[in-house]
């Protein structure tokens, strides 16, 4: 990050005090700083302490005589790299989402095309809400990195996701912005999501997955630099940036997808994919008919497909959700369907729609046990995985 210029915008709020560490990270690594501090975040930083930290002036004002005469919010907006939000309250996120310019610092995000980073910090209540979903949900779709919140302990005694990421996690990411993109001449296949069986035309067989570990591993393949094909079952999650997406209901409609999305360097089959199907009634089925004949059918093994055909991928990757015997059934599972890696886990638990995953990476060299990690945190590990892997 030698001679990079980081533009460091610090919202109101008690992770206030992690922006004083970030900004002697980011100039222990060669980047200059400049703070913008909002009213809220003065009642938990000193414009002193900051300025002293970061060797430049602090701005705080939008009406600055001194720096308006020059248009100092259009300058301040566009002469920095990387624009970094931290923390990014709920308030702040909504303003932002929302086109507000009603300070210093809503006013000079709007005027730039600059990338911005936002690290969110709040409530486990506030994070959860609707509105603050919508609002992440549309500033991801305008271009913003959003990080996702660590899970743990608050302030105010509550515990779950809106903790501030830690100061190192931060860093990572500011990183991997300026960093190489090892994957940029890389295509990647991921499936993520349920699929749906219809019944008939009013009902499905399905199952709990959410589709958000697979669609954070589509996120951090694109941000080091992947062209990402992502075959998304049916959720309500947007695209990640970078990623060009393909909608499938059933696991035949998947598995036709992932044919037609090769060649490709690496699949990582993340979806939860029906083993069974039905044979569809083309009428809704009556209740006052009796108790109904349902015939499943087996559905196509895609990972066994793939990693058997002629035009595998390199590195072909599954995932095996497993209520007992997780490791074992996955070393089974490796070798049966003729994969690279089977990432594991145990989903007895909320695991399915939770934002928090503890898995295991079996390998040919052996089982990796990884940490419970946010699911965006566990997707980078794995990216990164990848990208030595394919190097």
């Amino acid at each position: 990050m030698q001679g990079k210029r980081v533009l460091l915008i610090i919202g109101g709020g008690i992770a206030a005090h992690k922006a004083l560490e970030l900004v002697r990270s980011l100039r222990r690594a060669g980047a200059s700083v400049t703070p913008v501090l909002t009213a809220g975040g003065a009642r938990f930083v000193t414009a002193l302490a900051l300025g002293a930290l970061a060797g430049s002036k602090v701005h705080t004002e939008l009406f600055d005589l001194d720096d308006e005469a020059e248009m100092g919010h259009i300058e301040l907006s566009r002469s920095a790299d990387l624009i970094v939000v931290c923390p990014a309250t709920a308030n702040l996120l909504a303003r932002m989402a929302n086109g507000h310019a009603d300070d210093l610092a809503t006013t000079l995000l709007l005027a730039t095309d600059t990338p911005v980073l936002a690290a969110p910090a709040m409530n486990v209540r506030m994070w959860a809400h609707p509105a603050t979903a919508r609002n992440v949900v549309t500033l991801r779709a305008d271009g913003v990195a959003v990080l996702d919140p660590d899970i743990g302990l608050m302030a105010c005694g509550d515990f779950g996701p809106g903790r501030l990421p830690e100061v190192p996690a931060i860093m990572d990411a500011i990183r991997a912005h300026f960093g190489p993109r090892p994957l940029s001449d890389r295509h990647v296949v991921v499936t993520a999501g349920p699929t749906h069986e219809p019944i008939d035309p009013v009902r499905y067989l399905a199952n709990r997955s959410s589709g958000k570990q697979g669609f954070s591993i589509a996120a951090a393949l694109a941000e080091l630099g992947a062209r990402v094909t992502l075959i998304a079952g049916p959720v309500a999650l947007p695209t990640p940036l970078g990623c060009t997406r393909v909608d499938v209901e059933t696991a035949r409609q998947m598995a036709v997808a992932v044919e037609a999305a090769l060649p490709a360097d690496v699949a990582v089959l993340v979806a939860a994919v029906a083993d069974w199907g039905v044979m569809p009634s083309p009428d809704k089925l009556k209740k006052a008919a009796g108790m109904p004949r349902i015939d499943l059918v087996e559905n196509p093994d895609i990972l066994a497909t793939l990693g058997a055909s002629p035009d595998r991928p390199r590195l072909v990757i599954g995932f095996a959700a497993e209520t007992q015997a997780t490791v074992a059934s996955a070393v089974a599972k490796r070798v049966a369907k003729h994969a690279d890696w089977i990432v594991a886990n145990d989903v007895s638990g909320d695991v399915m729609g939770g934002d928090a995953n503890t898995v295991h990476l079996v390998t040919a060299d052996g089982v990796e046990d990884w940490p419970t990690l946010p699911k965006a945190e566990v997707a980078r590990r794995l990216a990164a995985r990848i990208a030595g892997a394919l190097a």
